[in-house]
């Protein structure tokens, strides 16, 4: 008898439906085909003993498991359930008459409970699309699925129940989750804010705009000036995330099966810290079976690299790409995979090895020219990408000791959502634009005009603190922000000043 069953195959962060046909004909062997891999061929151990623990048999006939479309490799072991349903159905242990309104996914326990599986919300939307009625899964990936509306999602702890419910001898309960709630609920709900952090308040000012514009930041200071725990705060300043940013980003989580099973929308906007000693592809995302990595995790949110020179220089050289173009092309021979990757960049360094470079009372002990080697390590086409550059000098007990309480998180909060609301409506024709740092150079040149002044004020900073030509497009961009924050329609000369002070490495003789 042939049945099918229909599972799923996530690549990248979109779902490919499977036909999985079992065909039980005279003969003693079992196959599997259609490019399985090696958990897959696997499974006939696990469905057996599951069957076997649970009161059914497992066939002694030939059982031939095809898996269409066959050009696609299948990979992991969430087919067993959808394989063992099949079975069943095939010996006619189960009724077969409603199988292809289900899709079916979920790993085996030798005992017949289920364990969970990665990617249950993709596999739900392109349920919802091939207009499924329903999505069988484990328990523990119910409510990320759930919050994919006119999918009925039902969750479950062992394969007994879906053969009673299929034989119409049990019921299974429904899983259901009102996604707005669930949104709004936690939007801004963060465990750490703004003000707890005593002094610092030109640092706050420099992620106040980095937040407002979307601009990159690295923090420049000696060890415990404070430079970590300001980065851990940046997403409790940035606006909350809308509910298409929240689908897109948990359905990221879903995928690297970063999500509990409590948790049924990424609702806060992601916070990725990787230690220095990352790989390239745990940082960008690849692998022999692609994962999206760190840069994708931090999708929407904030990529904290601390301590950035001790970073492999491969690695780093690897982001330059996906930072330009907000989503990163992992390729294969035989697919190509895209997962976006649109997030703000946090570095944090010391000065020089032993830290104390510029320090106000300490004294560096490096030797000659060890400040501006270690500085080398970050190179140029990188900072390039790094618009604000910030020197984070060490709090005094006077400040630490104050009871004085600092500014909340949701007061800053507030101005940064007015200032991105002035750049969505100036990048109202260009949907893909959301912010000032993403603006190309002929944007910056029609958007960032200043007057005479401003030209003058800029020539004479580039001359006497000897900037970059790379500085002048980003000195532009943030200026524009902090008119942004400021209410202005025009960029005023102490908008382009306050612009120039964020630009310490591009300063010649800074690490000489």
């Amino acid at each position: 008898m042939l049945v099918k069953t229909f599972g799923s195959a996530v690549y990248g962060i979109q779902a490919i439906t499977i036909t999985v046909e079992v065909n039980i004909a005279a003969g003693t062997k079992y196959f599997v085909v259609g490019l399985p891999d090696v958990a897959i061929k696997e499974s006939y151990f696990r469905i057996e003993s599951a069957l076997k623990n649970c009161g059914y048999r497992m066939p002694r006939q030939q059982v031939v498991v095809n898996m269409a479309p066959a050009d696609i490799k299948k990979e992991g072991s969430s087919y067993d359930l959808t394989i063992a349903i099949g079975v069943l159905a095939a010996s006619s242990q189960i009724e077969a008459d409603k199988l292809d309104q289900y899709l079916i996914m979920g790993e085996l326990s030798l005992d017949g409970s289920l364990q969970p599986i990665k990617g249950a919300l993709p596999i739900a939307v392109q349920a919802r699309k091939e207009k499924y009625k329903g999505f069988i899964l484990p328990k523990q990936n119910a409510r990320e699925a759930a919050i994919v509306n006119e999918l009925e999602v039902y969750g479950i702890e062992n394969i007994k129940q879906v053969a009673d419910f299929f034989n119409g001898t049990g019921q299974l309960e429904r899983e259901v989750v009102n996604t707005r709630e669930e949104f709004f609920d936690s939007l801004t709900n963060y465990d750490s804010d703004f003000s707890e952090v005593r002094g610092q308040e030109n640092i706050k000012r420099a992620l106040e705009i980095a937040a407002a514009g979307g601009h990159n930041v690295i923090l420049i200071g000696p060890p415990g000036a404070g430079k970590t725990m300001l980065a851990r705060r940046l997403p409790s300043i940035l606006p909350p995330l809308s509910l298409h940013e929240s689908l897109e980003t948990t359905k990221i989580h879903s995928v690297a099966g970063k999500l509990s099973a409590a948790d049924a929308l990424v609702t806060t906007r992601p916070f990725r810290s990787p230690h220095h000693t990352i790989s390239d592809v745990a940082l960008v995302g690849g692998g022999s079976n692609p994962q999206p990595g760190e840069i994708s995790l931090a999708h929407n949110g904030v990529l904290f690299l601390d301590e950035l020179p001790e970073f492999k220089r491969s690695a780093l050289e690897v982001m330059r790409q996906p930072l330009e173009e907000r989503k990163v092309t992992i390729s294969r021979a035989k697919f190509t995979v895209d997962y976006p990757s649109s997030f703000m960049l946090i570095a944090s360094m010391n000065p020089c090895p032993c830290g104390y470079y510029n320090h106000p009372e300490k004294e560096c002990i490096c030797p000659p020219g060890m400040v501006q080697k270690y500085l080398s390590k970050i190179s140029g086409p990188l900072l390039d990408r790094i618009d604000l550059h910030v020197e984070v000098t060490p709090v005094n007990f006077t400040e630490l000791s104050s009871d004085r309480l600092a500014e909340k998180s949701e007061f800053i909060r507030d101005r940064v959502i007015k200032a991105r609301e002035k750049q969505i409506e100036r990048f109202g024709d260009k949907p893909d634009l959301h912010a000032n740092a993403q603006m190309s150079p002929q944007m910056v040149r029609d958007i960032c005009k200043i007057t005479q002044a401003g030209q003058m004020l800029l020539k004479k900073a580039m001359e006497k603190l000897g900037l970059s030509a790379r500085a002048y497009d980003r000195i532009l961009k943030v200026s524009r922000t902090i008119a942004d924050l400021a209410g202005s329609d025009e960029i005023l000369l102490e908008h382009l000043a306050e612009a120039i002070h964020f630009r310490s490495l591009d300063r010649e003789g800074w690490a000489g």
